[in-house]
């Protein structure tokens, strides 16, 4: 059975109240004669481990988690890894660890080097400066008065002077602000989307919650969206279920798809826009041909390096207080930093690890990885996961660089600055290089940043032009994750926070 709203027709129809959903939804409905709707396919944000900052491990594998898991990974040991992605008011900034890295100026120059035109570092600074109310104060490159948060690691045990003072004898000064002027080789403390009570600021608590009486915003929960609905090339509304009843919205001017770097190519696909002939093989109509829907899956790899440590160190609440962002091809000076090295002083609370000794931990992430995989279809039926196929480490130099990881830790591990903390090493322990890479390929996994599988820019591959519109249909446009060109070197959801504050000024525009 098909119902409609009591009254359907809306300006626009956001999907996803995620980093980047959120914040458009704020600055759309913040003009009282547009009519905008939020359609969330989870509910309300009100487990108490989503505001607590230390809880979001509870949270993985709940019913606030899409719970999607990969293909079987032959760069991984024939393993499939599970992508935690928040199905809940707020989409993934409910659930994740937090972390706030806007990337390095290098990746946005990228971008618009790839095609992009207009998302180049100096085209978006002003959109990281205005989303943000940073604890440091304003600066060149800083933002205060905006809605989101932004700290320094709040939890002084977290912090670690031992792994900052360790890094500069290695040859990395401190940087204490990773997000200002300079990103690369320097280690400082991480930077959190925490207020000042150490509770979380989501998308959802920063940019919704606060609008919620304005009577032009209509946000609709448990609402799965299952298909946008067209009229030729023109995007006319979307059909969603709610409470077990098909419903239907209309848009009189857009539609803007923010259901991230997994659901938005799955739901673009169940449409009919994406290539054509796997659109076929499944029975699905073909609105628009578009080949590069689901395919330059970008995504994070992490890895733990574990040295035995003191045992009068509280447990933390959060996962790592501190890093280091570096370029580990030191012939390659005009690279954005490959690596991001986290270190946590202690096993935090919250993980179910138990190496049997009091243990401090570096994680190593790749952030500039140079494998790239695909989303696709596994049926036509909505209900049924995408088939997610991240091809991880099929790039021998992602190895590489994981190995030059765990060098670069037992460097630092071996200083006079660290002594106090080095009382031997857990994992990987490993000496020969067949030995490293067996280690890599059998512990690395995910750290749950996808992007770019509906990518802007404006070759054959291209998902989306640069003002976020997808090609060949008029009143769609995607903002999240997905159409990064490339993935950012850091933790991507500021840069998703930042794609939201940009997009909602190029819809605007019009």
């Amino acid at each position: 059975m098909t119902a409609t709203l009591d009254d359907s027709s809306f300006d626009y129809i956001v999907i996803g109240s995620g980093a980047s959903g959120s914040v458009i939804a704020n600055r759309l409905s913040a003009n009282p004669d547009l009519k905008v709707l939020v359609l969330e396919a989870g509910n309300a944000d009100k487990d108490p481990n989503i505001q607590h900052m230390g809880n979001f491990v509870k949270l993985w594998g709940s019913e606030v988690d899409w719970k999607l898991i990969t293909e079987n990974q032959p760069g991984l040991g024939d393993r499939s890894i599970v992508i935690d992605q928040g199905k809940v008011l707020g989409g993934s900034t409910s659930i994740n660890a937090l972390m706030y890295v806007r990337g390095n100026r290098r990746n946005f120059d990228a971008w618009a080097a790839s095609g992009a035109t207009g998302w180049s570092y100096d085209d978006v600074l002003p959109y990281f400066k205005k989303l943000e109310d940073y604890e440091g104060g304003a600066s060149a490159t800083r933002g205060v008065g905006g809605p989101l948060k932004i700290r320094d690691c709040p939890e002084q045990i977290m912090r670690s002077q031992e792994f900052i003072n360790a890094a500069a004898q290695v040859g990395y000064d401190a940087n204490w602000d990773y997000n200002g002027d300079r990103q690369e080789n320097g280690a400082g403390l991480l930077q959190f989307h925490i207020d000042e009570s150490d509770q979380r600021v989501s998308s959802a608590t920063a940019f919704l919650h606060p609008v919620l009486d304005r009577v032009n915003l209509i946000l609709e929960l448990g609402a799965e969206v299952t298909r946008i609905l067209t009229e030729g090339t023109r995007v006319i509304g979307v059909e969603y279920v709610q409470d077990g009843q098909v419903k239907q919205a209309r848009s009189t001017q857009e539609v803007i798809l923010s259901a991230g770097a997994l659901q938005s190519p799955k739901l673009l696909m169940l449409s009919g826009i994406g290539d054509a002939e796997h659109l076929q093989s499944l029975n699905i109509p073909v609105v628009a041909d578009l080949s590069g829907v689901g395919q330059n899956l970008q995504d994070h790899v992490q890895l733990p390096i574990v040295f035995r440590t003191k045992d009068d160190r509280p447990k933390p609440d959060l996962l790592t207080g501190n890093t280091l962002f570096v370029n580990t091809r030191k012939d390659q000076f005009d690279r954005a930093p490959d690596l991001q090295l986290n270190f946590t002083p202690a096993v935090p609370v919250q993980l179910p690890i138990d190496f049997g000794v009091p243990a401090c931990i570096f994680l190593a992430i790749l952030v500039q990885p140079e494998s790239i995989g695909e989303v696709k279809l596994r049926s036509s039926n909505y209900q049924d996961q995408p088939i997610i196929n991240p091809n991880y480490l099929q790039s021998d130099a992602d190895v590489q660089t994981l190995v030059a990881a765990i060098q670069l830790a037992r460097e630092i591990a071996n200083t006079s600055a660290f002594a106090e903390l080095n009382l031997g090493e857990i994992v990987p322990g490993a000496s020969g290089d067949a030995e490293i890479e067996g280690f890599i390929r059998s512990q690395a996994s995910t750290i749950w940043h996808p992007v770019g599988t509906c990518k802007m820019g404006q070759d054959d591959r291209a998902v989306v032009d640069p003002q976020l519109r997808v090609w060949g249909l008029q009143g769609l446009r995607v903002a999240d994750a997905s159409v990064m060109p490339i993935v950012p070197s850091g933790n991507t959801v500021a840069a998703c926070f930042m794609i939201g504050e940009k997009a909602a000024d190029l819809i605007l525009a019009n």
